[in-house]
C-alpha cells in the first residue's frame, strides 16, 4: 500500500471564522488581489486589487490576472467566492509567480510544463459548498479556442489558508445549493470508489457522505438553517481534500469537455450525471468484475446515503436520482447539448484525467449510455 495526502497549509473552520480575514491577508503584506465573483466591499484591507470572475474562470482572465499581480506588485492572492472564483485565483497566484503563459503549464490542451515556483501566498474563502477548491491542488481552468477545460496541477497550488465560514453560504438560492451540493456529493462517493482510494481518504468521503445526505436536503428548502449549511460546507470540504488525494471518476471525467463545449455550470453538469455515472460503473463491475471492491464500496455508499442497513449498490444511485428530481435538476439539453454532440463528448471525457481513477474502465458504449441517459 502507498499514498499520499496534501492539502491546505493551514485550514481555519467555523461559523463567524470571516470576520479574521484581513489580519490574515495583512500578515502577508499591505497589498493584496481579491479575486471574487461579485462586487463587494474588499475584504482584506489595507490595499485591495480587485478582479472579478464572470462565469467559469478561462486562460486568458489567468493570464490578464496574473499580468496584473505582477504589474501591481501584490503580496498575497485572495479567492473570495464559488469555485471559480477560488480556482481563478489559484491559478493566478501561481502563474504569477512563475515565467511563461498558461498554456505551457495546462494538462491535455497544454505543454503540461511543472509549476516550479511556489506560488504567491494564496488564500481560499469558499462562499458555496461545493467544489472543495479551498484545499485542493488543481485549478480548472476553460479554454473556449479548444472547447475544453482543463487544470493546472500542482503541490503549490495548495492554499497557504482555506478559510470556511459556513455563514458565507446562508445566502445561497435553492438552486445553487443544489447544484453546489450535489456536486459536493460527487466529489464524496467518485474519491471512495476509485482505483486510487485510500485509509485517509476513506474516513473523510463516508463521514461527508453521511452529513451532506442528511443536510443537503435541509439546506434546499431551509437556508437560513445554519446548521445543515455548517454541514455542507464540511462535507464540501471533505470532498476537496478526498479528490485531491484519491482522484475522481466518470462524473468528472464527462463534466470538462461538457463544460469546455456548453454553457453549462459544473455542478449542474455534476449533478445532472451522478446517477447514471453510478449505474454505469455498477453495471460494468458486476458485468466484467464481480469480485472488484468497489462493488461492496457502492453497497457502503448505499447505505450511508439512505441510512439503511440493508441497502445494495443499486439502492446509491436509486436514492441520488429522487434527490435530483425534488430537486429539479435540469437534464443536460437543457444547456444545447444533443445527441450530435455525444460522439465527441464520448471521445474527450475518454481522454480526461478524472476518468483515469474510475474503478473500472468504461467502455465507449457505456459512456455513450451514461450521456444519453442524462440528456
Amino acid at each position: 500500500m502507498s499514498f499520499e495526502f496534501a492539502t491546505a497549509a493551514r485550514v481555519i473552520f467555523g461559523a463567524g471564522s470571516a470576520r479574521g480575514l484581513p489580519d490574515l491577508a495583512a500578515a502577508f503584506g499591505p497589498r493584496v488581489l481579491v479575486v471574487s465573483n461579485a462586487s463587494q466591499p474588499c475584504p482584506a484591507p489595507p490595499e485591495c486589487v480587485e478582479l472579478r470572475v464572470e462565469g467559469e474562470p478561462t486562460v486568458a482572465l489567468a493570464r490578464e490576472g496574473a499580468r496584473l499581480a505582477r504589474d501591481r506588485s501584490v503580496d498575497a492572492v485572495i479567492g473570495f467566492g464559488g469555485g471559480s472564483a477560488i480556482d481563478a485565483a489559484k491559478a493566478i497566484a501561481a502563474l504569477a509567480a512563475n515565467p511563461g503563459d498558461p498554456l505551457d503549464y495546462l494538462e491535455v490542451i497544454g505543454l503540461g510544463q511543472p509549476l516550479k515556483r511556489p506560488s504567491l501566498p494564496f488564500i481560499a474563502v469558499p462562499t458555496t459548498a461545493g467544489t472543495g477548491a479551498e484545499v485542493t491542488r488543481n485549478a480548472v481552468l476553460a479554454s473556449p479556442e479548444h472547447r475544453f477545460k482543463a487544470s493546472l496541477r500542482s503541490p503549490h497550488l495548495l492554499a497557504k489558508i482555506a478559510l470556511v465560514d459556513p455563514e458565507l453560504t446562508l445566502g445561497l438560492p435553492p438552486a445553487v445549493t443544489a447544484s453546489t451540493g450535489l456536486d459536493a456529493l460527487t466529489q464524496l462517493i467518485e474519491p471512495y470508489v476509485s482505483s486510487r482510494a485510500n485509509p485517509l481518504t476513506d474516513p473523510l468521503c463516508l463521514d461527508g457522505m453521511r452529513r451532506a445526505a442528511q443536510a443537503l436536503p435541509v439546506a434546499f428548502h431551509d437556508g437560513g438553517n445554519l446548521e445543515a449549511r455548517t454541514a455542507m460546507s464540511l462535507a464540501s470540504m471533505f470532498g476537496g481534500m478526498a479528490l485531491a488525494n484519491a482522484g475522481l471518476g466518470v462524473v468528472h471525467g464527462f463534466a470538462a469537455p461538457i463544460g469546455g463545449m456548453f454553457p453549462a455550470p459544473h455542478g449542474a453538469v455534476c449533478a445532472a450525471l451522478l446517477p447514471h455515472g453510478m449505474e454505469a460503473n455498477i453495471r460494468a463491475l458486476r458485468s466484467r468484475a464481480p469480485q472488484h471492491d468497489a462493488l461492496a464500496r457502492y453497497a457502503g455508499v448505499a447505505r450511508t446515503l439512505t441510512g439503511d442497513s440493508a441497502a445494495e449498490a443499486q439502492d446509491g444511485p436509486a436514492w441520488v436520482a429522487r434527490l435530483t428530481r425534488e430537486f429539479a435538476i435540469p437534464p443536460l439539453g437543457a444547456y444545447g447539448i444533443t445527441e450530435k454532440d455525444v460522439a465527441e463528448l464520448v471521445e474527450k471525457a475518454s481522454r480526461a484525467s478524472s476518468m483515469k481513477a474510475n474503478p473500472i474502465q468504461l467502455t465507449a458504449e457505456e459512456l455513450t449510455e451514461v450521456l444519453l441517459r442524462a440528456l
